[in-house]
C-alpha cells in the first residue's frame, strides 16, 4: 500500500444550492430533444417521442415501446411537480449559444 492509498480523504459536503448553476443551465434548454431511458424496458429515445396523456393540470408521458410511465408533470398554482421515477436517465444536450 502506498502513502497515497493510506492518506486520509477530506470530503467537502455541500447542500443542493451548490448545484444551482448546473440546474439552471440544464432546465434552460428544450428538454423535448433530451434522450430518456425507460426504467421498465430500457428503450431509449427523445422525450418528444413519449406518448402523452393528461389534462392541462397534469401530464403523464409513457414509453412508446412498453407503455410504462416514464415521467409526470403536474402544475399547481405556485409550482410544478416533475416525477422522473420511470426514467433511468435523462441526457440533455447543451448548446453553445
Amino acid at each position: 500500500m502506498s502513502d497515497r492509498d493510506s492518506a486520509p480523504v477530506e470530503a467537502t459536503t455541500l447542500d443542493g444550492n451548490a448545484m444551482a448553476g448546473d440546474l439552471r443551465e440544464l432546465f434552460a434548454v428544450d428538454v423535448t430533444v433530451a434522450q430518456y431511458k425507460c426504467a421498465g424496458c430500457g428503450h431509449a429515445d427523445a422525450v418528444a417521442t413519449l406518448m402523452l396523456w393528461g389534462a392541462a393540470g397534469g401530464r403523464v408521458a409513457r414509453c412508446p415501446h412498453c407503455s410504462d410511465v416514464v415521467l409526470r408533470v403536474v402544475r399547481a398554482p405556485d409550482r410544478v411537480f416533475l416525477d422522473l421515477q420511470g426514467c433511468v436517465r435523462l441526457e440533455v444536450p447543451l448548446t453553445d449559444d
